[in-house]
């Protein structure tokens, strides 16, 4: 391992030293009572990107929020790790809020909205595997000349694609039918200013009646 890496990882443990110190001199006990149960009310489904960690930039503590991310913030119905964690969240943890989160600037979305327009010639990794439906969605904004404004839209309709997939899945339909009034959420972090937007696109039990 390269001193460069040493250096790195010594400050994740000596900020984490801090932060534990700082946070049980202000909130007396705060650790002791975490550690015997959370109760979070919102499972958030997002990127795996480093610059989106949900905590942080919601101002939230430990114990508030649970979480699922992956590349490009996908819920894929035969992911059986997407779905143990819904399935966790709402049944056990009955959280009332399912929330999928996208960013601008996405490089899954960029790779994809690339991809549409010149095929990648191995088909075969698993990145480009897990972002198959992604890459399929892509091909309808490809055509935009203005890339900035066609990855903007590829990342907003791969929202609403995550939303109506997680409100297909039969631990969300079960909860409804339970009388649970689970709602799911599509929002967008905007890298530029570090604000959340909701996109307006909530599903709850209310939609599916029919």
């Amino acid at each position: 391992m390269s001193h460069q890496k040493d250096t790195s990882l010594l400050h994740v443990l000596q900020r984490n030293e801090k932060w534990a110190a700082d946070v049980e001199d202000s909130h007396k006990g705060f650790f002791k009572t975490l550690a015997k149960s959370q109760s979070p009310k919102i499972l958030w489904i997002g990127c795996a990107d480093s610059r989106v960690p949900e905590s942080v930039l919601t101002a939230s503590m430990p114990g508030e929020i649970f979480v699922h991310r992956n590349i490009a913030n996908q819920f894929h119905l035969h992911d059986d790790n997407a779905q143990s964690v819904l399935d966790y969240a709402v049944h056990h943890l009955k959280v009332d809020h399912v929330v999928v989160v996208g960013h601008t600037n996405c490089g899954g979305a960029a790779a994809c909205l690339d991809a549409a327009l010149a095929p990648p010639t191995d088909s075969e990794s698993p990145l480009l595997r897990w972002l198959g439906p992604l890459a399929e969605l892509a091909r309808s904004f490809a055509p935009n000349p203005n890339r900035e404004e066609a990855l903007q839209a590829l990342v907003e309709a791969n929202v609403a694609a995550q939303v109506e997939k997680v409100a297909k899945t039969e631990v969300i339909r079960h909860a409804w039918h339970e009388g649970h009034k689970v709602q799911i959420h599509g929002w967008l972090f905007k890298l530029g200013d570090g604000q959340l937007k909701d996109l307006g696109i909530a599903v709850g039990p209310e939609a599916h009646h029919h």
